[in-house]
């Protein structure tokens, strides 16, 4: 017996790809492009309360990103701080609860206090559950998990013989939160790039040739169109 489909995804994790190659594209500067990203996340985040997604993971700025020039680096964090501090009015008048997830220790104090701050302010949100990776790696996600079991293993708080995929699970930037059911990643390029690695375990995994600055609604209703054709047995036999 098949699966059933479901009607639309829960959770849905987003790597927003193709801002450099939208500017080059245009013969304009990347922080054009990077900006003009910056508007497609704003369109998604809407579409995707229109269509009832409850949680949205955006992969935002990634852990190998600081390994970027130095002046993209920097228009890069402008731009989040810029958000941060201006966009925050939107996320309350929509019902979005802003979470980050990722190594924020990586950003300065003030950056820190922004998104503190912006995270505070939304927090009795719930129309749509935004989490912002930040900083974030998959694997150093889950070396840092690793870590704290291994740190509660030698203080006798716990018995290494009693660590399970649940125990894990709730050391991660996303304990709490429900496994992302599809992953969207837009540019053409088909890879996870250290995104959510654990978490996207039985995830549907969608590629769009569209470069991020491009997107708009009818994309994210075209790939969650695919995910409802998909027969999700997570691991079952169907027949």
């Amino acid at each position: 017996m098949r699966g059933e489909a479901p009607a639309a995804p829960i959770h849905v994790g987003v790597i927003m790809d193709g801002n450099g190659r939208w500017a080059a594209a245009r013969g304009v500067p990347r922080a054009l492009g990077h900006k003009a990203g910056a508007e497609a996340t704003r369109r998604l985040i809407e579409a995707a309360g229109d269509m009832g997604i409850s949680w949205l993971t955006l992969f935002a700025f990634s852990s190998e990103n600081w390994r970027r020039p130095a002046d993209e680096v920097r228009d890069l964090t402008g731009l989040m701080r810029h958000y941060l501090r201006h966009e925050v009015g939107q996320l309350v008048e929509k019902g979005v609860r802003l979470r980050v997830i990722g190594d924020r220790t990586a950003f300065g104090p003030g950056m820190q206090a922004e998104i503190a701050r912006a995270e505070a302010v939304t927090a009795g949100n719930t129309r749509l559950n935004l989490n912002v990776a930040l900083s974030y790696g998959g694997r150093a996600e889950l070396v840092k998990a690793a870590r704290a079991l291994a740190r509660r293993v030698a203080s006798g708080e716990i018995d290494e013989a009693h660590i399970d995929e649940a125990s894990l699970a709730a050391h991660l930037d996303t304990a709490g939160m429900p496994d992302p059911d599809l992953i969207i990643r837009t540019s053409g390029e088909s890879r996870l790039s250290n995104f959510l690695l654990w978490q996207c375990a039985y995830a549907e995994l969608v590629f769009q040739p569209v470069l991020w600055p491009d997107y708009d609604a009818a994309h994210l209703r075209e790939a969650v169109a695919e995910f409802q054709r998909r027969d999700r047995r997570f691991g079952a036999r169907t027949g």
